[in-house]
């Protein structure tokens, strides 16, 4: 579909990473803003801005019949969703088709079906792409629970059939704690999603967390290869890089291979990610989701393949075929990526919101920061807590952990406390340095430094 304007139903970094995109396409660039963000970035920098509500997410970014509104009274010829809020809303994208504009983004029918995670699995099965043993669907009775429990065997996660973020997951070790963590989890999912669904995987004790990045027309599809996201808290990512330090080549190969496998079967229209655990020891590697929308550590792997996947996504959704081949998307380098955020580490990670009263970015080669930061700009408290992404790109993962440790020591944000002092700190970390880490890294790691990474200015 042609359109020479787009309207941008998000804020924040990734607001002005898809402005940045979109301009350089020759696009107008229309900014929906909620009252919070009306002095900010993203508004400051559009060619139109249009408030579609109050600072609440609820009645604004995620207010459907608001969004639409701003988008038919500006005459916008697409909507972006970045990320979080309704990028992954399969009726938002179905209200964005029906008045005739371009959603920037996957059919309705691909959100739907790839968004349940059960029916991803099916996909990727049907794909003959490998998926963690598990129940072969929506749990739907007790009696049904037990079985699918004992042929699993312990330990277990039990997860939300229509979660994501890491909420609506519990483990399970032993079947003593089977049935109460079962009726707790369907509560958790009831509460989070307003779906109490869930279904059975075996628990993966030592995993690493990768994913691949993905792009298609509709009709093809390649891949953009895989990041390293295993350092988590509290199943939120916290640093990113690309390439895996796990893989070798046949592996990454492969893994990337069944990731393209599985976009060309179910059609995929625009950037996703596939997730997979990766069980190191026996270089086994299984499908667990996918995310139908640009990720916040896509600039990794920008970095290390210098695609620029936000435009590229925007000229799928004019219609436009994929206009690279997989021999052309070469991997050159390595690519790492710190998650910046108004939180306070030393603080059990609080978040905290305030004046930024001074701000100093690093440049120089191979350093980028996406962020909306400027000084006198007040982080409202209505939102995710991401100040900004410092990514560094090197030739080896040496020189990127020696730019990134440079990087870090360069920026400062003061008026609030940020996450630096843990970036600081792993880089540091002989573990993190070797690549030696998993998805349960981090949270042992903080029980025992969590009071190394002390207070800092601006703290409350």
């Amino acid at each position: 579909m042609s359109f020479d304007s787009i309207l941008i139903a998000n804020r924040g970094e990734i607001a002005l990473r898809i402005n940045r995109a979109a301009k350089s396409l020759g696009l107008k660039v229309i900014q929906a803003y909620s009252k919070a963000d009306a002095d900010s970035l993203p508004v400051r920098l559009a060619d139109e801005a249009v408030e579609i509500g109050p600072p609440q997410a609820s009645k604004s970014y995620l207010a459907i019949p608001n969004i639409i509104e701003a988008a038919k009274a500006t005459g916008a010829g697409a909507v972006h969703p970045g990320y979080g809020f309704l990028a992954e809303n399969a009726a938002f994208a179905q209200a964005v088709e029906a008045e005739g504009i371009a959603f920037v983004g996957p059919t309705p029918d691909t959100i739907a079906m790839m968004g349940d995670k059960v029916k991803a699995r099916r996909a990727a099965a049907m794909a003959g792409v490998p998926v963690v043993p598990g129940s072969e669907g929506r749990i739907e009775g007790l009696e049904e629970a037990r079985a699918a429990a004992a042929a699993i065997g312990f330990p277990l996660l039990i997860k939300a059939s229509a979660g994501g973020g890491g909420r609506g997951i519990r483990i399970v070790r032993e079947d003593a704690d089977f049935v109460q963590q079962l009726s707790t989890a369907q509560g958790e999912a009831k509460a989070a999603f307003g779906d109490g669904g869930v279904y059975l995987e075996a628990f993966i004790e030592k995993a690493r967390h990768v994913e691949v990045q993905i792009l298609g027309d509709g009709k093809d599809a390649i891949h953009a290869f895989e990041r390293e996201c295993s350092l988590q808290r509290r199943r939120q990512k916290v640093w990113e890089e690309a390439p895996s330090p796990s893989l070798d080549p046949a592996t990454r190969a492969e893994l990337c291979e069944s990731a393209v496998r599985l976009a060309r079967h179910v059609g995929y229209r625009g950037a996703g990610t596939l997730e997979y655990l990766y069980d190191e020891q026996r270089r086994a590697f299984y499908f667990i989701e996918m995310n139908t929308r640009i990720q916040v550590e896509h600039p990794v792997s920008e970095m290390v393949t210098g695609l620029d996947l936000v435009a590229l996504m925007i000229e799928i959704a004019q219609g436009k075929p994929l206009p690279i081949t997989q021999a052309e998307v070469k991997l050159s380098g390595h690519a790492i990526e710190c998650r910046i955020n108004a939180e306070d580490p030393a603080r059990n990670f609080m978040p905290a919101p305030g004046l930024i009263s001074s701000l100093v970015v690093p440049g120089g080669e191979g350093v980028r920061f996406d962020s909306h930061l400027f000084e006198g700009y007040m982080v409202p408290p209505f939102y995710d807590s991401l100040l900004g992404k410092l990514i560094v790109h090197g030739a080896s993962r040496d020189e990127a952990l020696a730019r990134i440790e440079a990087a870090l020591s360069g920026l400062e944000v003061q008026g609030v406390p940020t996450t630096r002092p843990l970036h600081q700190a792993l880089v540091r970390d002989p573990d993190v340095r070797a690549g030696r880490f998993d998805t349960n890294f981090l949270e042992h790691w903080l029980e025992t430094h969590a009071a190394t990474l002390g207070a800092q200015p601006g703290s409350k």
